[in-house]
Formats: C-alpha cells, structure tokens, sequence
C-alpha cells in the first residue's frame, strides 16, 4: 500500500510552498515524502520533485499546436487528459517506488478541474488501482476568508470538489502567516462557529435582505452535513505544520500498518 496527497486549490492560495513546507519537515522528522509536479504550466516552484509532467507535455507546445488552437485553460485541461490516456508513462515513473511510499502531487490551480470535470477523479482512480490510498488536501487562502460571503463561496467550492472526487478531505487554510491579530481572531470566528451563528452576526446579510432566506438555506446545508471543516495553516510555525500532517496522515491510515520502532537495551548482567 502507498499513500498520496492531492493538493489542490484555486490559483494563488499557496499549493507548491505547502509542498515545499512538507518536504522540508518531513526531512527534518528522518521520514521521505515525494513530491510529483502536476502542473503542465508551472514556470517555478522551490522543491526537487521525482518527476514532472512537463517531462510528458507542456502546456505551451498545446497552445502552439495549429491543429488544436486551444487557449491557456484548454491547454492545460487537454495536458492532464493527455497524461491519463498515457497511463503507462505514470506507472513507469512510479514503478519504482514501494509499499509505504508517500507521494504528494502538486495539482495545478484551475478550479474547474476539481468541481466538475472529471480529469482529476479519473486520476484518482488510477491511483487506487495502483494500491494508493489518495487524501484531497483542498487549500484556501485565508485573507480570501474573513468575510462572510467569501466564506460560504470558499466552502462551496472545496464541498463540490469533495463531492466530484470522492475521497476523504482535509482543507487547510494558508498564508495565515501573514494575517495580523485582528485577522487571525476573525478567522477564529469561521473556523469554530457553525454557519447559522456566522450569518446572525453578518452585516452583509441584513444589507441584502432579499437574499436571506438562500443565504439561511445554503447555512443549513453547510451544518447539516458538517463536511468542510478547515485548518489554519502557519508555515512559519513547525507545530501548526506537524499538525497538518497528522490530520493528512490520519485521513489516510498512513502508520498504522509500519512495524513500531522499539530501542534495543542490553541484557542485564545477573552477576552485578
């Protein structure tokens, strides 16, 4: 059995450093995670990853295909249909790997991949043939959360990603690094109150009264179902990091099956 992480996310809410934080920490713990670069387009990112999809395809020899004539984002979407319909290329670059492997794949941030096309679910599902067991890692930008609406626009899209991919979850909000006290205690307020409460105390909603009664509903929906909870990541801190890592960990079953480490002690001596 080998496990994997897909991070994935909306452009810009910090997915290649979580990678990067990951591996870093894991290095420091004596424990080896892989790191595997999904995006076709991806100009930089600051970890060594154990093999790229750019090695396969990249999204600007699509765009410069005259046959195609596709854009930006049909490219990339055509980059990752090309991969899953070459799936001799994936196993070959993880043939190598073993049992308790840990691989995370660094997805790219087109938001569409994950809340209704079926690319990333396809790709998912090769995993699990290939012995996996694959927890999404949905990431969030918490500056883009300390407002009511963008709070509910922001569930609403990791709950359909979740929906669309169906594995188990952990949605993780970053850069809460650079958030000040104040924002850091407002962010406090959307990750412990239920939504109901959340509304009761929004400005926002008495300003848009006609809009209440979907806002209370779309409330309802997200504490029947309890689905989306988030983390508040800080890179900065290693605490908050090791964290991250056991709620990943943990959503996957990654250690229960690794022999214990036991400390080897001499045999006493009867005659002393």
């Amino acid at each position: 059995m080998r496990f994997a992480q897909l991070v994935m996310g909306p452009a810009g809410s910090g997915k290649s450093t979580f990678c990067s934080t990951m591996v870093k920490h894991a290095e420091v713990s004596k424990r080896i995670i892989n790191i595997v670069n999904l995006d076709p387009a991806c100009e930089y990112f600051d970890y060594s990853p154990v093999f790229d999809l750019r090695d396969l395809i990249q999204v600007d020899d699509v765009m410069e295909d005259d046959d195609l004539k596709l854009g930006p984002n049909g490219a990339l979407v055509f980059c990752l249909e090309y991969m899953i319909r070459n799936t001799e290329w994936l196993e070959e670059k993880l043939a190598d790997s073993s049992d308790d492997d840990y691989f995370i794949f660094d997805c790219p941030g087109q938001i569409e991949l994950y809340t209704h096309l079926d690319v990333m679910k396809r790709f998912n599902e090769m995993l699990q043939k290939m012995d996996f067991r694959v927890c999404g890692v949905y990431l969030i930008e918490s500056q883009f959360m300390i407002e009511t609406h963008k709070f509910f626009s922001g569930v609403f899209s990791a709950l359909s990603s979740m929906v669309n991919l169906e594995i188990p979850y952990v949605c993780i909000l970053t850069k809460m690094d650079l958030l000040n006290a104040a924002g850091r205690r407002r962010i406090g307020e959307f990750v412990d109150s239920d939504a109901q409460a959340l509304l009761d105390g929004s400005a926002e909603t008495m300003s848009n009264p006609k809009f209440e009664a979907l806002s209370r509903a779309v409330a309802k929906v997200v504490d029947d179902f309890s689905l989306v909870r988030f983390f508040p990541l800080n890179i900065k801190n290693e605490e908050s990091i090791a964290d991250a890592l056991m709620l990943i960990d943990n959503a996957i079953q990654y250690g229960e099956d690794l022999d214990v480490r036991t400390a080897e002690f001499e045999e006493p001596d009867n005659e002393d």
